[in-house]
């Protein structure tokens, strides 16, 4: 294992990410010269962030610029998890630096200790989502686009921006680019790896200043329409609003966020294709017909149910909406795009929906989005063959001479790619029960009941973000300890780097010679 290599890498990540937060300095700056409270503070936090970064990086890749040595499998993995850890303690600085500066007169907001930073940096570059801020809309501006940032820079990955930026990378790019990506094999677009990167990133720009502008036509800001771009293509979830996206209560901007968001569950490989006129390739895929497929079919239930059921829909703002046709399909797509995606915008109180509709949303969330896109979850692949691998093996029982292979579309899925989708999803119920159990012992507030634990350590796992009971869509996470939310902050980690590159750090081999 060659440390000084990987540590020289992550000295390079610093300094990037140190750029990163010179532009919200300027940004802050900006607001400050408007007269707009509490930004002097930021812009200091800033600053201050940003001189940490480079001073920290400038010195790893100074002492270990001797170190230009093959980068391995295990070097790989430990640079993707570290650059996770160090990026998330950068990105919570200016939260940790700001609250350390503003008068004490500055209402509660919920970043009172570097433990609650450090969970809202690691939800913003996971994509989780989850926060502990009680009131959003008190907060700079620039603090909260800098909580939108971490999103936008998350979803791709943090790592895939590092490889596109960097050139010195090499062949070492290659295996960097392959363990942090999602999904079950992820598909090179073009033969260089640093070509691959930067491709996905123009994709990504083109998506983002796109929606940005749809958003400014429905009728939002540009600071809100950025901010809620950042947080929808990257299936994030922060917004600038307390309400979430029902404070708008505009048809427009759900039916933007709506296509936005499924757009950021696609796998950008096919976006690729099509640009390369590819269409019959991109409809016959089969993770994306299963991908709408699911998510149509479950909002088409959802939204019958709601008809059945009778009662007002009610939004994260209190306002009541009887449920007419167009009212349940608006609500009912929204809320399962948004928890299906792994985004977590809310506009409606789902937690007051009849229980298949809060089933659906909760199976929906497991399943998750397409391998290779912005979204988390187990990924539509892997449950289309643990499910084709259970067919099979019933047949087996009353057929036991049939020797049928598995296949997606028209390639055959070898035994060990179906053995991982398995125990991936094996290992996330495991990971569910640990975490809930965790929540349980640790937490002292007599909120976290049963229900509350599964579901933080459940939609946490899989960068969802809102759950049930008191971390349900009406409510966020700023009432729980410290403890709490240090067991959730290696759960986000887990679910976005998917589980076995963070394991394989724990296990004694991986560290041996061999």
């Amino acid at each position: 294992m060659n440390i000084r290599l990987v540590l020289r890498q992550i000295g390079k990540l610093l300094v990037v990410l140190a750029g990163g937060v010179l532009v919200l300095a300027a940004f802050s700056t900006y607001e400050m010269w408007q007269g707009e409270a509490f930004e002097r503070e930021a812009l200091e936090a800033f600053l201050i962030t940003a001189a940490v970064a480079v001073a920290s990086g400038s010195i790893l890749w100074y002492l270990c610029r001797q170190h230009h040595a093959h980068m391995g499998r295990r070097e790989a993995t430990l640079l993707v998890v570290l650059s996770w850890f160090v990026g998330g303690l950068v990105c919570a600085l200016p939260f940790w630096l700001w609250d350390r500066l503003v008068p004490a007169s500055f209402p509660e907001h919920g970043y009172r200790t570097f433990i609650r930073c450090l969970f809202e940096s690691i939800s913003g570059l996971t994509t989780c989502g989850a926060t502990v801020l009680t009131d959003i809309e008190s907060m700079p501006r620039s603090i909260l686009l800098w909580r939108a940032t971490t999103h936008w820079i998350g979803g791709l990955g943090i790592v895939v921006l590092f490889v596109a930026v960097l050139p010195s990378l090499g062949a070492a790019g290659k295996r960097i680019f392959l363990t942090e990506s999602t999904g079950l094999t992820p598909e090179g677009l073009r033969p260089h790896v640093r070509e691959t990167a930067r491709i996905l990133w123009l994709l990504y720009l083109g998506l983002t200043l796109a929606q940005t502008i749809l958003l400014m036509i429905a009728g939002m800001s540009l600071f809100d329409a950025v901010c809620h771009t950042f947080a929808t293509l990257a299936t994030g979830g922060f917004s600038t609003r307390n309400a979430s996206i029902a404070a708008y209560n505009s048809w427009s901007i759900d039916m933007v966020v709506i296509v936005f968001m499924l757009l950021g569950g696609v796998n950008f490989a096919l976006y690729y294709r099509l640009l390369q006129g590819q269409f019959r390739a991109v409809l016959r895929d089969t993770e994306l017909r299963w991908y709408l497929g699911l998510l149509l079919g479950g909002a088409a239930v959802i939204a019958i149910s709601l008809m059945i059921a009778g009662r007002p829909i009610t939004t994260i703002d209190g306002v009541e909406t009887p449920p007419t046709v167009p009212e349940a399909a608006r609500h009912a797509m929204f809320t399962l795009t948004s928890m299906q995606t792994t985004t977590g915008f809310c506009n409606a109180d789902y937690e007051q929906w009849p229980v298949l509709a809060r089933a659906i949303i909760l199976f929906l969330s497991f399943v998750g989005s397409c391998g290779g896109s912005t979204g988390s979850g187990v990924k539509v692949i892997r449950i289309v063959i643990a499910f084709k691998t259970v067919l099979n093996e019933v047949e087996r029982e009353f057929r036991p001479s049939v020797v049928r292979p598995l296949k997606i579309g028209n390639a055959v899925v070898e035994v060990p790619v179906r053995l991982t989708a398995i125990a991936m999803v094996v290992s996330g119920v495991a990971l569910l029960a640990l975490g809930a159990l965790a929540l349980l012992m640790i937490e002292p507030d007599p909120r976290m009941d049963f229900t509350t634990a599964a579901s933080a350590a459940l939609v946490n796992l899989l960068n969802v973000g809102p759950g049930l009971g008191a971390v349900g869509p009406a409510f966020n996470y700023g009432w729980m300890s410290d403890g709490s939310l240090s067991v959730l902050i290696p759960l986000m980690i887990l679910g976005r780097l998917e589980i076995f590159a963070v394991l394989a750090l724990f296990t004694r081999r991986y560290w041996g010679n061999h």
